[in-house]
């Protein structure tokens, strides 16, 4: 049995300063993937580091499908395609035009896609943390995706989240059993630039929010001075 640690591991400032760093400079990558494949070592990595995020009970409800040859590629890029198409058609103006304009996806050009899931019935059905918010398996599996997505970045490796697709498509084509949930599809690979801004505040889709305007002290709406 390990013994509980009487002293914690303390970073130091430039320690820190790289964490910010890399949370600073972490961008949703779509069109900016080199050919270069991802070493199986610099793999292994980054799903532990993915594998390490916090889960409520220590469900750890997630499971992660690379999908790397083409031919399966090829038919998720078309359960995008069809579902991009629906969704430009919601959007009105000038928002239509700017969206038929945007790369959104990076399912081909990325040497790696990884397709991570919520088994909402790891543990059972009463599950320590989970008695009242039913929901928490769910979040514990977003908290792996940021893991993974900032331990790539710390590899100088580039991530996109593709989201725009049919969720019973995708489970057809990935043999994902009806009980599973898809928490996120994201396409990873080596990258040699990034945006220095978010690229849809760049293409001028939308803005990053004040901070200050989203701190309440105490309760909703009471401003943090």
């Amino acid at each position: 049995m390990s013994k509980i640690p009487r002293k914690i591991k303390k970073f130091n400032d430039k320690d820190r300063d790289s964490l910010y760093q890399i949370i600073e400079s972490r961008r949703d990558v779509r069109d900016e993937f080199l050919p270069k494949p991802i070493p199986e070592g610099v793999l292994r990595r980054i799903l532990e580091a993915a594998h390490k995020a916090p889960s409520v009970g220590l469900m750890q409800p997630w499971n992660f499908i690379l999908i790397r040859q083409e031919k399966e590629k090829q038919a998720i890029k078309q359960l995008f395609d069809k579902a991009n198409k629906e969704a430009c058609l919601k959007f009105e103006g000038e928002k239509r035009e700017l969206y038929s304009n945007l790369k959104l996806e990076g399912i081909l050009k990325a040497p790696l896609n990884i397709c991570i899931t919520c088994d909402r019935n790891r543990r059972g059905d009463v599950v320590l943390g989970r008695t009242h918010q039913k929901n928490m398996d769910l979040y514990s599996t977003v908290c792996a995706v940021q893991n993974l997505w900032l331990a790539a970045r710390a590899e100088n490796i580039g991530v996109g989240w593709v989201s725009i697709f049919h969720e019973e498509e995708m489970k057809n084509a990935l043999n994902i059993p009806p009980t599973i949930d898809i928490i996120a599809y994201l396409c990873l690979g080596y990258v040699d630039k990034l945006y220095e801004k978010p690229e849809l505040e760049i293409k001028g889709w939308a803005k990053r929010f004040d901070l200050d305007e989203l701190i309440f002290e105490g309760s909703w709406n009471t401003r943090h001075d």
